[in-house]
């Protein structure tokens, strides 16, 4: 298993992003991180400056994902790789990397239109990082912030992107019918021992987002049902209640951001070890749970 990038960071063009307060910081329990150079408005939920970069557009999608290199030989290799893929970074600024609050950057546009960037030396606070929402804190070390979900219809060259570019590993893969006749095939992928970092649903025409969800995961199962409460407490649309999943057995929930994407709260999943030997099929996204919650 390759172990030299983890997901350090997401960017997010949405309508207005002084409007995401309740979302990130009342229910998901994330601080605010530090101050961008742009006047993007920015959320972390560890010592790292930030994890989520709201950035004011019309598109209400993932602008770009950045995948933190562990030192100068990690960020080497996976430049060489993505080359000999047909993925060649090209360097960014010294305004770009100013921007991320990092040492290095290159950046690359991935195969379904999102910019991948691969940077060294994410800047973080110091001290120990105390959320007052989520009193167990969350699952970052070593594993990045959580996860990313896109949906593609050029499914193919992204496999072959993370795979042979990235370097990931696929972890095993989901296909199942959504409506009559409309079949989904998600596939999982790792870079470290998180079950995946990123996923991609492949999809048989465009979606009006590419970005599905994202994923933050607690150190304690309580805290996902604190979020839980505090999300039924809120205006924000539940797209899935409480429930697990079957291939990576997170306990987790789903609310709806004001820009349409989801995000995920969880606990517990399943972690990737040397001898992975359960990349294989599953049928069905959850064993239990993640019904939709229809308020009164």
């Amino acid at each position: 298993m390759n172990s030299d990038i983890e997901v350090g960071y997401i960017g997010i063009e949405v309508d207005d992003p002084t409007a995401y307060t309740e979302l990130f910081g009342r229910v998901i329990g994330l601080l605010p991180g530090r101050p961008a150079p742009d006047g993007a408005v920015t959320w972390t939920n560890d010592t790292a400056a930030h994890r989520v970069i709201l950035e004011p557009g019309p598109a209400n999608d993932a602008a770009f994902v950045g995948f933190v290199a562990t030192d100068d030989d990690a960020f080497n290799a996976v430049s060489a790789r993505l080359a000999a893929a047909g993925f060649g970074l090209t360097p960014g600024t010294e305004a770009e990397r100013a921007a991320r609050r990092v040492e290095r950057l290159g950046h690359v546009a991935s195969p379904w239109g999102t910019t991948i960037e691969v940077v060294t030396g994410l800047e973080r606070t110091a001290g120990r990082f105390e959320a007052p929402l989520v009193a167990g804190g969350f699952h970052t070390d070593g594993v990045g912030f959580g996860h990313v979900v896109f949906a593609t219809t050029a499914f193919d060259d992204a496999h072959r992107f993370l795979v042979d570019g990235l370097g990931m590993g696929q972890s095993d893969w989901i296909e199942f019918e959504i409506a009559e006749g409309i079949e989904i095939e998600v596939r999982f992928y790792h870079c470290n021992p998180r079950h995946h970092t990123v996923a991609l649903a492949r999809t048989p025409f465009e979606f009006p987002q590419l970005l599905h969800h994202i994923m933050f995961e607690t150190n304690e199962r309580d805290d996902v049902g604190h979020a839980f409460d505090r999300a039924m407490d809120s205006d924000l649309p539940i797209a899935n209640g409480l429930g697990r999943h079957d291939n990576d057995g997170m306990f987790s929930f789903y609310v709806t951001s004001p820009g349409g994407f989801h995000v995920e709260v969880g606990y517990g999943a399943r972690t990737i070890t040397d001898d992975w030997s359960e990349n294989r099929r599953y049928d069905s996204m959850s064993s239990w749970g993640h019904q939709p919650v229809l308020r009164p």
